[in-house]
């Protein structure tokens, strides 16, 4: 019979006490509602849906969360957003449920699904009207409270627009009087976006207040909230929570960094809250989302948010004290490329032992340390150990670490790679064989031995490999995995270590053209194809970040210019690619006579353009900053210049052509610089726009 990771640890703990971390005096004793002693998990319809909810969608949602095993994983609440009342309140000044939304009303709601042994929850604001513009709580605490009493609700998310400055604290003290006085134990959400200090008096108010705005399916901006929660430790524990916004796991991140998200996320002790349809969910994210090991140190009853024990150069190493005296530790690096992260057993808070097992949350594997806590990281990942002493060491195979070097290469060029498998446990490791694997059209020829027959606790093994990458590239950015291997023997049988390093070969962009990033981009061209994966925080107002291939001086009155874009990554709803024209592409934030016609994935099709000569986009084709049309690849885009007016046009099939938009701009020179560019709208993540027959004339 196997052994839970619980009774492996409790079996292996030295009865020392954990050194405890610094923990900041709690300034209030939290709510005394008696809910939500452990951080609250459960599913919100706002971050895949928007308005588009209603009954059908919850009470589906609600079988899915039963029938995919995430309601016996601890998913509790079916949290409504904003959006499911009428406009307006009846007239007895009561919310009204939309009927044609919620044709049964929200108690019926609740009881289909307390009929699943689930919670609902429902959404109002601390304000005149909700974000979407429906009738707020803010006057109406009461009766709204006892409303949702009555319907049976268990959770109330309370937001924070239109709120007439009032301050915070009074406003959502408020509701959370008029729930006490409700007597039915509802879970107190403040969503009031980080403002006014909250974490500082929102403990003996609510049992979970966001620390941030809104979060959205980006990497930037989920390590943008990481941040920023991971300060606010003190405020935390049982009953009252910081809440660092829903998860997007399974909205559009990497599977890498939904691991993260996730990671991250249980590490800080944050409310485990789905913001993906689950109904269509794929397996390995409702994996993610059903990781137990993952979920306990969210739910562990010590109700610790894990401390940061060393954030440098983008590689991050944060510490969680548990019940049992284990630790949780998330390894987490920042940065795009692999990097080895590393602490210590002292570092995290645990006392001297003979040995510390370490058991790897998301591989399922446990392994004994010497004292080390150590893993080689992929870019934008994390690695998340339960660290505890031992006083039987030798019982697990010892804590192995990869590293590989992978440098740049360019078609057809070769590079050292270097492997290094270090052995931080407490026995020796036999029979070793270090390798490198490579994608079909690599080579990869060893420059010193492979094999070594054994490598003692605090030594390393070191293999150099000559590698070559293919002379023709299949595309203009060519993305490939050369893989650091390690093979071991040890008991249970042998087992190989992978560190995969990301390569990614640009075929070179030539003259006429030339590129420009005033951030981080890589540009390839190959034939009539171009592609571009850059980043880019924005292009607009203050900000304008972004990657060009471009012709200089090339355009002038009378000039057309066309592109066919073929591709964009989804880096963010108003991620932008297209075609760009200004008088020098070379100066962001300063160069006049600057206009881009622009695709962006959740907006359709833009033109935006400087109205005023100070170099920086402050008008837009489409009412109220949106875009028209749905974004479609491929799409032809066409941009057209008389004078000082540009028309821009888009076309599904270089026949028929829809306009976008026309502007007039002021100190326009004589020619101009024209290319096509990308911008990911979010910092720090990098996205790739392919476009094909880039022409101007």
């Amino acid at each position: 019979m196997r052994r839970t990771w619980a009774a492996l640890i409790a079996a292996a703990l030295v009865a020392a006490p954990l050194a405890a971390l610094p923990v900041a005096v709690t300034p209030a004793a939290a709510l005394d509602n008696g809910l939500a002693r452990t951080p609250p998990m459960g599913w919100n319809d706002w971050n895949a849906f928007g308005c588009n909810v209603g009954e059908k969608l919850v009470e589906q949602t609600a079988d899915k969360i039963v029938a995919s095993g995430l309601r016996d994983a601890g998913y509790t609440y079916v949290n409504i957003d904003d959006c499911w009342m009428a406009g307006s309140r009846g007239a007895d000044g009561q919310l009204v449920p939309d009927p044609a939304k919620f044709p049964h009303g929200i108690a019926g709601v609740a009881r289909y699904v307390h009929g699943k042994g689930l919670k609902l929850g429902i959404y109002e604001s601390a304000g005149t009207k909700t974000c979407a513009g429906y009738p707020g709580s803010l006057g109406h605490e009461q009766r709204d409270a006892d409303s949702f009493a009555a319907w049976g609700v268990d959770y109330l998310k309370y937001d924070n627009c239109n709120n007439l400055g009032i301050p915070s604290r009074q406003r959502y003290q408020a509701m959370g009087d008029a729930l006490a006085r409700t007597r039915r134990p509802i879970v107190y959400s403040l969503c009031n976006w980080g403002e006014e200090s909250v974490a500082s008096w929102a403990r003996p108010v609510g049992n979970l207040w966001r620390t941030t705005g809104d979060i959205d399916a980006s990497y930037g901006r989920m390590l943008y909230i990481f941040h920023q929660n991971a300060k606010l430790a003190d405020a935390a524990g049982p009953g009252a929570w910081n809440d660092p916004d829903m998860l997007e796991v399974g909205n559009g991140m990497t599977p890498v960094e939904d691991r993260t998200e996730f990671s991250l996320w249980a590490e800080m002790a944050a409310p485990l809250i789905s913001g993906a349809d689950l109904r269509s969910a794929r397996p390995e994210t409702l994996a993610v989302y059903g990781n137990k090991e993952v979920i306990a140190v969210d739910q562990d009853r010590l109700g610790r948010q894990g401390r940061p024990v060393s954030m440098k150069n983008g590689l991050d190493v944060l510490a969680k004290p548990l019940a049992d005296g284990s630790v949780a530790v998330t390894l987490f690096n920042e940065n795009t490329a692999p990097a080895v992260i590393s602490t210590t057993a002292r570092d995290i808070g645990l006392g001297p032992a003979r040995g510390y097992a370490l058991r790897d949350l998301w591989e399922h594997r446990t392994t004994e340390s010497a004292g080390v806590i150590s893993a080689t990281v992929p870019g934008h990942g994390t690695v998340m150990y339960r660290v505890a002493p031992t006083a039987t060491p030798g019982r697990y195979a010892p804590h192995l670490v990869l590293d590989t070097t992978a440098p740049g290469w360019t078609a057809g060029s070769s590079a050292t790679v270097t492997a290094t498998l270090t052995n931080h446990g407490t026995r020796t490791a036999d029979g070793l064989q270090l390798g490198v694997a490579t994608p079909t059209g690599w080579a990869a020829t060893p420059l010193t031995p492979v094999r070594f027959a054994r490598l003692a606790g605090g030594q390393q093994a070191v293999a150099r490999f000559r590698v070559t990458a293919p002379a023709v590239l299949p595309a203009p950015i060519t993305r490939a995995t050369v893989t650091g291997t390690a093979s071991v023997r040890g008991p249970g049988g042998s087992r190989t270590i992978a560190a995969p390093n990301a390569v990614e070969l640009a075929a070179p962009v030539r003259a006429p053209l030339k590129t420009f990033t005033d951030n981080a981009a890589v540009f390839g061209a190959q034939g009539d194809r171009l592609a571009i994966d850059g980043a880019g925080a924005d292009l607009w107002s203050r900000v304008d970040q972004y990657s060009a291939i471009y012709r200089p001086g090339a355009e002038h009155d009378g000039s057309t210019t066309t592109v066919e874009l073929t591709a964009q990554t989804p880096t963010s709803e108003w991620a932008k690619a297209g075609i760009m024209v200004r008088n020098d592409i070379t100066g962001p934030g300063t160069s006049p006579g600057y206009v881009i016609l622009a695709e962006a994935p959740g907006k359709g099709y833009v033109l935006q353009w400087d109205s005023t000569g100070s170099g920086r986009l402050d008008s837009n084709s489409a009412p109220s900053n949106e875009g028209s049309g749905t974004a479609a690849y491929p799409t032809r885009l066409k941009l057209t210049r008389s004078g000082s007016t540009f028309t821009g046009y888009r076309s599904a099939d270089g026949v028929t052509w829809t306009r976008v938009g026309t502007a007039t701009l002021p100190h326009v020179n004589a020619v101009q610089d024209v290319g096509v560019f990308t911008s990911s709208h979010s910092e720090g993540t990098t996205g790739q726009a392919d476009f094909t027959d880039f022409r101007q004339s």
